[in-house]
């Protein structure tokens, strides 16, 4: 990122500082809802991936180690159910790393642009992904090791497969532990094809990242207060405008 100007590190600051809100205050959507606006800035997802990584596995765990404390000791993470799900993603998982190292940052972009218009289109109809069935679950599971492999962005599909099989109290640090474990295999992965880790952004980032977590402990507990639709309609809406913007520019250019 050393080519960019200071109102283009400014943004990518600021977004930073968006992702760890969403992260900390909805329990997932660092990745899935701060890429768009990435990519916008610099239309090359190997940059920024594995400094969200290295959040995800800072945040991931910090969370998890909270929950637990909070509970008192007792296990708040789903280990039977997190084993069984891991034997369904890891393949397409592996599969979707390979996809990201391999294809032109213009098709990855456009990957994830398309991802998160399908995923603005559910918080504006209120459809987010559900699934009632084994056969869903499995598709969901597969199609979310994948995308989870290619831009860390499978939330809302992991999310509807073990938001029916995973108690609620269990719930969130179970998906804590999800992610820690996937992403570490995306940063082994990264580290093994030589990707630029991107360190010394991750100097001025970390703290972006920090303050928006800090500031989304405040929203999540107004989101245990309210109805929390109009807020996802209001953020679907602009997810999608951004993403139409960036899959415009994509393929223009």
């Amino acid at each position: 990122m050393a080519d960019l100007i200071w109102w283009e590190y400014l943004a990518i600051g600021l977004v930073f500082v968006w992702s760890g809100f969403v992260r900390t205050g909805l329990g997932f959507g660092g990745a899935v809802l701060a890429l768009p606006f990435l990519l916008l800035v610099l239309d090359d997802p190997l940059v920024f991936l594995p400094i969200i990584s290295i959040h995800l596995l800072v945040f991931s765990s910090w969370n998890a180690w909270q929950g637990h404390r909070k509970g008192g000791g007792q296990g708040t993470v789903d280990w039977g159910y997190l084993r069984k799900s891991l034997k369904v993603m890891i393949i397409p998982k592996i599969i979707g790393v390979l996809g990201l190292l391999t294809l032109s940052n213009e098709v990855m972009s456009a990957i994830i642009l398309v991802i998160v218009s399908v995923y603005s289109v559910g918080y504006i109809l209120n459809r987010p992904f559900r699934s009632s069935k084994p056969w869903m679950d499995n598709i969901f599971l597969v199609l979310g090791g994948y995308v989870s492999g290619t831009s860390l962005i499978a939330a809302p599909l992991v999310i509807s497969v073990f938001s029916t099989h995973v108690t609620r109290e269990k719930l969130r640090d179970t998906l804590f532990v999800l992610w820690f474990i996937l992403v570490t295999i995306k940063m082994a992965s990264f580290v093994v094809a030589g990707v630029d880790l991107q360190l010394e952004a991750q100097l001025w980032l970390f703290p972006c990242a920090l303050i928006g977590h800090f500031l989304g402990q405040m929203l999540h507990n107004y989101l245990q207060q309210t109805d929390p639709v109009k807020f996802y309609r209001i953020l679907g809406s602009v997810l999608l405008t951004i993403s139409f913007v960036g899959i415009a520019r994509t393929f223009v250019s």
